[in-house]
């Protein structure tokens, strides 16, 4: 029986791809305790070493865990914020990769899957620190896709769109093509088990997101003119 070990599992994607992988058969180790981002490393590597010595080698990991916090750079507070979103974002990734891929490359099979966002394709008002997180995960999955291809290891980047979470109920923008998780984990187990290198979801996201990469500067500032910014992390 598969196993697949997943973080960020008491809601939202994480949950729902855990229910989905549990209803395909698989065995599922789950991750659930939202952790301090400066011991998330640590906790997230024995975690990982106890489903290593427990339950064996999983043929999927998933790095999910993540939070996303509005900051403004002009607040000396918020330097620390943003090193929070980072560290638990980009570092909690490295960190949950970290204890699995020696035994994976021992036994030359696996898939290391990142959850990104279509957030970091470009940076958004307000959302500095998650969209520079999520821009850092996409080069950091490409940069690991490109270490492990010869060991016969996967890595593969899902880019979310809008997706109706915890993460995003208190938005005050527009967000277009909004999906459940429960939606969002349907179509994304199926590219997981291909091996898609890199995969935005919903797929007119997709659209959008190349668009949005290739408007001049000008053209994009203009688009965002008047758009609200994300709160900041102190407001209600």
């Amino acid at each position: 029986m598969q196993l697949v070990f997943i973080t960020g599992a008491s809601s939202g994607i994480g949950q729902a791809m855990a229910l989905a992988y549990i209803k395909q058969g698989w065995r599922v180790a789950l991750v659930a305790r939202r952790l301090d981002a400066l011991q998330a490393p640590d906790s997230i590597i024995l975690a990982a070493q106890a489903c290593l010595a427990q339950m064996g080698v999983p043929d999927v990991v998933v790095a999910n865990a993540g939070i996303s916090l509005g900051v403004d750079t002009s607040k000396r507070e918020d330097l620390a914020v943003m090193r929070q979103v980072m560290d638990t974002n980009l570092l909690g990734m490295a960190a949950t990769f970290h204890a699995f891929i020696e035994p994976m490359q021992t036994r030359g099979t696996g898939t290391l899957v990142g959850i990104a966002s279509v957030a970091g394709v470009r940076g958004l008002p307000g959302h500095a620190a998650y969209c520079a997180s999520k821009a850092a995960v996409i080069s950091y999955c490409e940069s690991l896709r490109g270490e492990l291809r010869g060991y016969g290891l996967k890595v593969v980047t899902l880019a979310p769109g809008y997706v109706a979470t915890p993460l995003t109920q208190r938005n005050r923008y527009p967000m277009p093509f909004l999906m459940t998780a429960e939606a969002f984990a349907h179509q994304a187990l199926p590219s997981i088990a291909r091996g898609t290198s890199f995969r935005v979801i919903p797929w007119p996201m997709g659209i959008v997101a190349r668009l949005l990469r290739m408007l001049p500067n000008a053209v994009f500032d203009r688009a965002l003119k008047g758009r609200p910014r994300k709160h900041r992390h102190t407001e209600n």
